[in-house]
């Protein structure tokens, strides 16, 4: 049984760690659109900084935390750092610049996302039970910069800037929190260090798991139209009319909140393959409603994309990191998370990124998005990866603390 405090601890920690990430990235869109003038190409580029970030830095940062410095201690220089970075990010004028120091924060923050969750595992005797409480407080704190940022300071467009002191501030905090977190020791010290294993080779053991390999790829390949939902959502809402954009898109994190506390529910009786299709079924609804939607009698659309944010998300992302923890075991447990996150923030997002930007310009015509053939490609590659991933993935354990 986890201790209160720990809990407490945890929860903090999630809750910071999502703050940090919410404030900034659901807005980074419309600011560079509407304040720095960036076309879609820059817009694209821009997200793809945490994409590429995410692939060059989790494995090193996996390995360090893995065999050299508590997972915990890791987090909080990484976060420390970033502080900086946020703030540095309100001072720039240009789309050019703005993406080069935007790339060295996400430097800093993409290894945050695994090793806060190796820090929450290690302190878990049954993930598949425990986890979804404390992350959940991750929502929490993602659906609290969307109210603040409507509901608390009514910024408008042209002061979405705030929203990186916002984030640089929640920044410093879990930078020193991190300390105080529960000890994550490298459970690997002392063994015989390779430089394969200094790139995160000890990973590559889970291949050899059919079912993982496809998984794998298909965490890759479905986080292409995923890249779509976080660069194009909040400059379409905007273009359409809908009031209080970033606010309603809480609802999705309200869904979130919901879903994941029903994860141990639905694990039982779906199991990992099904609760993972589900999750691929919603995203491609989820396009066709934005799709078809507008402002006007069919706002509902417009909302029921929006709230469908839970079951995309939860079910194959949370499912996915509690499938990956199962299947690594203690010693390579950080860098299993840092590969996933790799599969998913990394590679998929930034081929989503460019190709998000790229399909925005081209269905752009004299300065007017055409937002219905827009979304009907990521709802495309949806239902692609989707009859891939039935077809071929094998392992439906219904309890992740038992999968092997």
């Amino acid at each position: 049984m986890m201790k209160t405090t720990t809990r407490i601890q945890l929860s903090a920690m999630m809750f910071l760690e999502f703050f940090i990430w919410g404030a900034w990235y659901v807005t980074m869109g419309t600011y560079l659109d509407k304040v720095l003038h960036a076309d879609g190409v820059q817009v694209g580029a821009a997200y793809s900084a945490m994409a590429i970030a995410t692939i060059i830095s989790p494995f090193f940062v996996g390995m360090i935390a893995d065999r050299f410095f508590s997972a915990q201690k890791v987090l909080g220089a990484m976060h420390l750092a970033g502080a900086v970075l946020l703030y540095l990010l309100t001072t720039i004028t240009s789309p050019n610049g703005f993406y080069w120091v935007l790339l060295l924060y996400s430097l800093m923050y993409a290894p945050t996302l695994a090793l806060a969750n190796s820090v929450a595992f290690r302190q878990m005797s049954d993930p598949s039970k425990e986890f979804p409480s404390i992350r959940v407080l991750g929502t929490i704190g993602w659906i609290a910069t969307g109210w603040i940022i409507d509901k608390v300071f009514h910024l408008t467009t042209g002061e979405l800037g705030f929203t990186f002191s916002m984030a640089a501030v929640a920044s410093a905090a879990l930078g020193l929190l991190s300390f105080f977190l529960p000890d994550a020791p490298p459970k690997a010290k002392g063994t015989q260090t390779t430089f394969a294993q200094v790139l995160g080779a000890d990973a590559f053991v889970l291949f050899r798991n059919k079912s993982f390999t496809v998984f794998f790829f298909a965490s890759v390949l479905i986080c292409i139209p995923l890249s779509f939902y976080y660069s194009l959502t909040n400059l379409y809402l905007t273009e359409a009319g809908m009031k209080d954009v970033t606010s309603n898109m809480t609802y999705g994190q309200f869904s979130e909140a919901i879903f994941i506390l029903l994860i141990p529910f639905f694990f039982r009786r779906l199991g990992v393959k099904w609760m993972i299709a589900l999750g691929m079924i919603a995203w491609a609804v989820r396009f066709i409603c934005f799709g078809y939607g507008d402002a006007g009698p069919h706002l509902w659309m417009l909302f029921a994309g929006i709230v469908l944010h839970g079951v995309c998300f939860d079910f194959f992302f949370v499912t996915g990191q509690i499938y990956t923890d199962s299947k690594a075991g203690v010693k390579i447990q950080s860098q299993a998370q840092g590969m996933i996150t790799m599969a998913t923030y990394g590679i998929g997002m930034w081929i989503g990124t460019l190709l998000s930007g790229y399909v925005k310009d081209h269905y752009t015509i004299e300065k007017v998005v055409q937002w219905k053939s827009v979304w009907m490609v990521p709802a495309g590659i949806a239902v692609v990866v989707l009859i891939l991933f039935v077809l071929l993935f094998n392992d439906n354990k219904h309890s992740a603390a038992h999968a092997s």
